[in-house]
């Protein structure tokens, strides 16, 4: 297709174009967390407030992870129902939004609580119902062992075994070899006694019925219970939890022990009776809470990103350099190469928390027919916004210089806790692998858009979405050609190497999973502007999703031009599109930050912001002494060009 010709003018606005007056932060603090019919962040947000949530320093590793605990029943303590929270994937992801702002180890622990191991209990509707008191008031901690040291993302492989035992009518839980150790669950002594959910293969009547859930004591207040061996890990990075090996050796457990539901029902002859049919599914029906434990993964990744913001934000406004005059010194926010980058970050992190919020209320209202495709979204949406938080932390970090490096200043874990969050629930590539091909061909390809004629307005949203819809199509029709054409394929399309064709398209597929969780959270940052409630609000956004999809675009624009969606003049214009918003978005930089509502008092008690020190007056040759750096520094238009 022939490049379209542009006209002589770039279709960009000039740098003064009017809008309307800037909101404020309380009302894009209002569209953030407009999440459901409850102020749910406002609980949680509150609850982290607290004083025991505040860093303390100089605390080794046991004595940290203990203190997530002690901060899991603080959590608990102010919660009218912990199964109440258990059955509501919203709330979930609202408390690691909040509590992974403040510490990533209480996130972990109360997220494995309440969401894996209590919620996988509260969901079997088939067993007697079960005494949960001593799990729901945290006399015991709940933690949930499914992944072995041999056995990650394939799950169905798992190797732990449950025998039933007809003569007592009960089973026997055993790993039978050091690759079915169960890697990395907190089953340290740390929060005192604990039970786990633990993943095994159903050995019953003559016949391995495949992974089942399995209630299992595994530690009271004198240690570990008989036949439990429980082996602490190194300390990783990232915020300490007690990560442990842990083995079974014939331990005997009850009937009762067996956490059933639609996909398997045990019968007294040790057959089984569901509605799911093969071992697969059921294996993936039984840990479901996965799904949720995704969400969760996503929000903490959201709350942290947010957070680093907000506090390299304010440092960049604190912080003085020497200026272009001597004796007078500017804030580190006066500087474009400064600003810039983090007004980019905080664009992909309103769109990551606009998307995380529309994938939440796709997948709680989803239809029974729709729980696979909604599964395969709240996965896309983890893989791309856990991988987006870690490069924003990284940014951020960076941005705050050596003093960022110390955990004390809020930052330094922020990174590590989303390379957490990227492995755990599903590590990253493989979800989106196992997504790509689900949507080669499972999925029509995306309609085709219009040649680019030139005149469109490159800080238009809409047709920037557009393009990623183009470049949607384009590797998703270069998949389906890759694996048609791939060495592993007969005359007829026939697979006769099924890893190799894979191999041969996977690039392309994955490039196709990417733009569409582009576009989705495209969609959602525009459809949250629509909502705004006063023009200046809908026009701010507009524009910072133009500047986040901009900066998408860019890398894109070579294949887009090839393809004529682009004009030559358009990919010479992207440059100057994002100097356009930069400076016209730059003065909001603070109240755009200030909208992630991130604590008061989480900021005051970081050093990094309360004791960065004021430049002493300096007398200049005029005899006039120079400004204070809290002075007009403080404020967002403060030295920005």
């Amino acid at each position: 297709m022939p490049i379209t010709t542009a006209p002589a003018a770039p279709s960009v606005p000039p740098p003064a174009a009017p809008r309307p007056s800037g909101p404020g932060a309380e009302e894009l603090a209002d569209l953030l967390f407009r999440d459901g019919p409850e102020d749910t962040h406002g609980h949680w947000r509150a609850a982290v407030s607290a004083e025991v949530f505040r860093y303390r320093p100089g605390l080794p590793a046991e004595e940290r992870q203990r203190l997530a605990y002690a901060r899991l029943r603080a959590l608990n303590a102010g919660l009218p129902s912990p199964g109440r929270l258990a059955r509501d994937p919203r709330g979930l992801a609202a408390l690691h939004e909040w509590t992974a702002v403040v510490d990533g180890a209480t996130a972990t622990v109360a997220g494995i609580h309440y969401n894996l191991f209590l919620g996988s209990l509260l969901d079997d509707d088939v067993s007697p119902p079960r005494d949960l008191t001593e799990f729901t008031t945290l006399a015991r901690v709940g933690t949930f062992l499914c992944t072995e040291q041999a056995h990650g993302n394939d799950v169905a492989a798992l190797e732990t075994t449950a025998r039933h035992d007809p003569e007592h009518d009960g089973f026997v839980l055993h790993t039978p070899t050091p690759g079915a150790r169960k890697f990395m669950p907190n089953t340290g002594a740390a929060g005192g006694p604990k039970s786990a959910v633990v993943a095994a293969r159903l050995l019953a009547g003559g016949r391995d019925h495949g992974v089942f859930l399995f209630l299992t004591p595994l530690s009271d207040h004198r240690g570990t219970l008989p036949g439990v061996t429980v082996e602490a890990l190194p300390e990783r990075t990232g915020s300490p939890v007690d990560h442990c090996v842990t083995a079974f050796d014939h331990v005997r457990l009850p009937r009762t022990a067996l956490v059933q539901g639609p996909h398997g029902r045990l019968l007294p002859g040790g057959g089984l009776a569901g509605a799911v049919g093969n071992p697969r599914k059921r294996v993936l029906h039984a840990i479901r809470r996965v799904t949720a434990g995704k969400l969760c993964m996503s929000a903490a990744t959201l709350g942290g990103c947010r957070a680093a913001l907000a506090i390299a934000v304010r440092y960049a406004h604190l912080r003085t350099v020497s200026g272009p005059v001597a004796g007078r010194r500017i804030p580190l926010a006066a500087h474009r190469s400064h600003h810039a980058p983090l007004l980019g970050h905080v664009a992909a992190a309103y769109a990551m928390t606009f998307l995380h919020r529309a994938v939440t209320e796709r997948r709680l209202t989803a239809g029974p027919d729709e729980q696979a495709e909604t599964e395969r979204l709240v996965a896309v949406a983890k893989g791309w916004i856990t991988w987006r938080a870690r490069d924003i932390t990284l940014e951020c970090r960076e941005r705050c210089g050596a003093r960022a490096l110390f955990p004390v200043n809020g930052l330094a874990e922020f990174p590590a806790n989303a390379d957490g969050a990227i492995t755990a629930e599903g590590d990253n590539l493989a979800i989106w692998c196992k997504a790509a091909a689900e949507m080669v061909f499972g999925h029509d390809l995306v309609p085709d858009t219009a040649p680019a004629t030139g005149g469109e307005d490159l800080t238009d949203p809409r047709f920037l979405r557009g393009l990623l819809t183009a470049d949607q199509r384009q590797w998703h029709a270069s998949a389906r050609s890759l694996l048609r054409s791939a060495p592993g394929t007969d005359g007829h399309g026939h697979a006769t190497d099924a890893l190799g064709r894979w191999n041969h398209a996977s690039d392309a597929a994955l490039n196709m999973v990417r733009s569409a969780a582009l576009g989705l959270a495209a969609d959602a940052f525009l459809a949250a502007g629509a909502r705004a409630a006063s023009p200046g609000a809908r026009a701010v956004l507009d524009e910072l999703c133009a500047l986040f999809l901009l900066e998408e675009v860019t890398p894109r624009s070579g294949r887009l031009l090839a393809d004529g969606k682009m004009t030559a003049e358009q990919v010479r214009a992207l440059p100057t599109a994002v100097r356009t918003l930069t400076a016209r978005l730059a003065p909001l930089l603070t109240v755009l930050t200030d909208a992630f509502r991130i604590p008061a008092e989480h900021l005051a008690s970081l050093p990094l912001l309360a004791d960065e020190p004021a430049a002493k007056p300096s007398r200049e040759p005029s005899g006039e002494p120079s400004r204070q750096p809290d002075d007009d520094a403080h404020r967002p238009e403060a030295g920005v060009p």
